[in-house]
């Protein structure tokens, strides 16, 4: 009798239990903020809720090598203590190696096998007393919610992006699809939203301008992003209620860009979503390890030269995960950093070596040069003086928390929106202009490091305006403040849904 009270004790505390699941596309810019919002999510939910995080099968294998040992059939791969780890197939288990030209033929690979898979896992779960009660998913992945909905469990976007860029699409998607494309031959123009200030076409995101014909390359990524409205559409007809959208942006960031999408939907800015060690001391270090896709250099070696640097003096270089630099990029950026006269550490991903110059190791006297690092100890160190950054989203919100003006080189996506806010709007970067085939020239490097890093009043006040955005982005991660409230109000709302799921 009493195993029996003890047996039916435990099936309550497990119907009780909730049980988040984090999704998201396998590419380290939609990794990293997925991954970080899964560990705030378990420490803001624990005791009452435990988190999954979950991509595809080879990007996971990538991020815990470790991990590739296991039976492929174990789909629940480990526990770190903070979050489990339960990753699905895309159909490329070892790893999609595809060129440009067959990307839209492996995203509509990645949708019939994902969505398979990743309704096997829900179920799997739910087989083993432990069923999802709510799926967050990231851009890009529409046919997640239509996941959710076939197994009767709420999703939530989480949008990576800036919140303007949210709106633009927004209001694109929304009757206002010719008010740009009336203008796309014409990167000067000036395009009007509905309570959004007015952009230049250059710097609205990419794919709207030149991945709308289905001859794009990029044209899996438009219709993805089509989808992903019409589904929160969907949602809102069905339902009744505003869809809820977790946004990586904190409310005095964009504050006008929130109230902008807040006509329509519930956007909840719950950024910057960095790694939780920044600002709580209650992490475990063996938890934060994991996520990168690419190996890291020895840590030790680029701190120590660091520890060595004066205050504010060094320049960091990375243009993200993506994108590959020409061999002339590559000897641009040298000669300008090598003559620019400061020290600097340079990211250059070894796959992309191969295309530089000669010995480009050897020939950074004033600087070391790295096949990938950790960004944020590296901008949160106290010698980095300057980010030279693609402005890839992570990147403007690592450089906003931890203090660092910028140089800004946009190139595609979001970039030159989130260039245009750091420059114009906050006041924290310097835009680059890049020549008609797109490089960053030498000269024109030299002139933005001294714009950051000179002696003028208006190096100064860059510097001024990055410390107190640093400020304000600390205040809304502590406790209490904006995001930390914003967080733990979705998380409190999930948890006390009723136990109706998975039925």
């Amino acid at each position: 009798m009493a195993a029996h009270l003890e047996q039916q004790q435990s099936s309550r505390q497990k119907q009780k239990h909730k049980h988040f699941l984090v999704v998201t596309f396998p590419f380290q810019g939609h990794i990293n903020p997925a991954l970080n919002l899964a560990k705030r999510l378990a420490l803001a939910a624990a005791p009452s809720a435990s988190v999954t995080f979950s991509t595809t099968t080879a990007a996971h294998r990538r991020m815990f090598p470790s991990a590739s040992s296991r039976s492929d059939d174990d789909d629940i791969l480990h526990d770190d203590g903070l979050l489990t780890y339960a990753p699905f197939s895309d159909g490329h288990d070892h790893g999609w190696n595809g060129g440009l030209s067959e990307f839209n033929r492996y995203m509509s690979e990645f949708e019939r096998h994902g969505s398979r898979h990743l309704s096997d896992l829900v179920g799997n779960f739910a087989a083993r007393g432990r069923p999802v009660s709510c799926i967050i998913y990231t851009i890009i992945l529409p046919w997640v919610a239509d996941v959710a909905r076939r197994h009767g469990i709420p999703s939530t976007l989480y949008w990576i992006q800036p919140a303007s860029v949210f709106a633009v699409y927004y209001h694109y998607f929304h009757g206002y699809d010719g008010v740009i494309s009336a203008h796309h031959r014409d990167p000067s123009s000036v395009v009007n939203l509905p309570g959004l200030p007015p952009h230049d076409m250059r710097d609205l995101p990419s794919f709207l301008v030149d991945s709308i014909e289905e001859t794009s390359a990029f044209y899996s990524v438009y219709r993805a992003l089509r989808d992903l409205f019409a589904v929160l559409d969907k949602e809102k007809e069905i339902g009744g209620a505003r869809p809820t959208v977790l946004v990586n942006t904190f409310e005095e960031l964009e504050p006008r860009e929130l109230a902008s999408i807040n006509e329509h939907l519930d956007a909840v800015p719950i950024g910057p979503v960095l790694k939780p060690s920044l600002f709580s001391d209650n992490v475990d270090v063996e938890a934060e390890a994991g996520g990168d896709l690419f190996e890291r250099d020895d840590e030790q070696r680029y701190v120590e030269w660091l520890d060595a640097r004066p205050e504010g003096s060094v320049v960091y270089v990375s243009f993200g995960s993506l994108s590959t630099a020409t061999k002339a990029q590559l000897e641009e950026l040298l000669q300008g950093l090598e003559g620019c006269g400061r020290p600097y550490i340079w990211v250059v991903r070894r796959d992309n070596r191969g295309e530089g110059p000669a010995g480009l190791q050897d020939r950074a006297e004033k600087g070391v040069v790295v096949g990938w690092c950790d960004q944020l100890k590296v901008l949160s160190h106290r010698a980095v003086g300057c980010f030279v950054t693609h402005c890839g989203w992570n990147s403007v919100l690592e450089s906003v928390a931890c203090g660092v003006p910028m140089v800004a080189a946009p190139r595609m996506s979001d970039q030159g929106m989130n260039a245009r806010l750091a420059a114009a709007a906050w006041g924290t970067a310097v835009r680059a202009r890049l020549s008609a085939e797109g490089v960053l020239e030498r000269d024109e490097l030299r002139r933005c490091l001294e714009t950051v890093l000179g002696e003028g009043d208006g190096a100064a006040e860059m510097r001024r305006r990055a410390e107190t955005w640093r400020e304000k982005a600390m205040q809304a991660l502590s406790k209490g403040g904006s995001s930390d409230r914003n967080l733990t109000a979705y998380v409190e709302s999930i948890i006390h849904l009723p136990n109706t799921l998975n039925k």
